[in-house]
């Protein structure tokens, strides 16, 4: 009988690099999956890890993409990256797409975002109006993660923060992206971002999380800091 390994030549390329310790490490950062999730894999070898698929068929990377859900953390993570590497828009939003519905964790979601999407805001946003309005949280928080990356500067709208305020969930992952996407709101567009705090537009527990990360932030004033401490609920 051939092992795991024998049958797949991309896990084996995944186990090449494995780092045992470090995957202890990495599975107490991620608490909702199980240690035998993980295979213990360093962050920048996946540059390498890259380079090696060279060696492997177009066909068996198509398959690897497509042979979801993924067993390891690790092959999540090496999904993400061939998403980001995709510069076709069209191809690149279509490989997330049929990815979400499996993201398990934050370090997977918060890896996402490519030049494909930084290039193509128009095209970008009705996919996150529909994913922040999904039942997934992790797809909720992928919505509020490309928000907070490429809409709160030049091509800011408050009401793009709408939707947002109106979540209302049990999930933590959730609510902590929430709260970093006001955050940073603040940061970067105080006048209309302040205002959902103003009209407690946000549930008590997100409403208090980002005052909090805000004036932990050295890009808010004092000024600022001592406003928004007269806000809390």
């Amino acid at each position: 009988m051939r092992t795991l390994l024998e049958m797949d030549k991309i896990l084996e390329i995944l186990y090449s690099h494995q780092d045992v310790k470090y995957g202890d490490f990495i599975a107490k950062l991620v608490p909702t999956l199980p240690r035998e999730k993980f295979i213990g894999i360093r962050s920048p070898q996946f540059k390498k890890i890259v380079k090696e698929l060279e060696a492997v068929s177009e066909r068996e990377i198509s398959e690897f993409l497509e042979n979801l859900p993924h067993k390891f953390h690790e092959e999540n993570i090496l999904q993400v990256t061939l998403i980001n590497r995709e510069k076709d828009f069209e191809k690149c939003v279509a490989m997330l797409e049929a990815f979400l519905p499996y993201v398990d964790n934050w370090a997977v979601s918060d890896g996402l975002g490519g030049k494909a999407f930084e290039k193509n805001h128009e095209k970008l946003l009705p996919y996150i109006k529909k994913w922040i309005s999904d039942d997934k949280p992790y797809t909720k928080r992928v919505a509020m993660l490309f928000l907070k990356k490429y809409f709160l500067d030049e091509d800011y709208k408050p009401e793009y923060l709408e939707e947002a305020a109106k979540i209302r969930s049990d999930e933590y992952y959730v609510n902590m992206m929430t709260t970093w996407l006001f955050a940073d709101a603040l940061v970067k567009q105080w006048d209309s971002a302040v205002v959902f705090l103003q009209e407690k537009r946000l549930d008590n527990w997100t409403h208090n999380k980002t005052i909090q990360k805000a004036r932990e932030s050295f890009r808010i004033t004092e000024k600022q800091k001592e406003y928004l401490k007269g806000l809390k609920v």
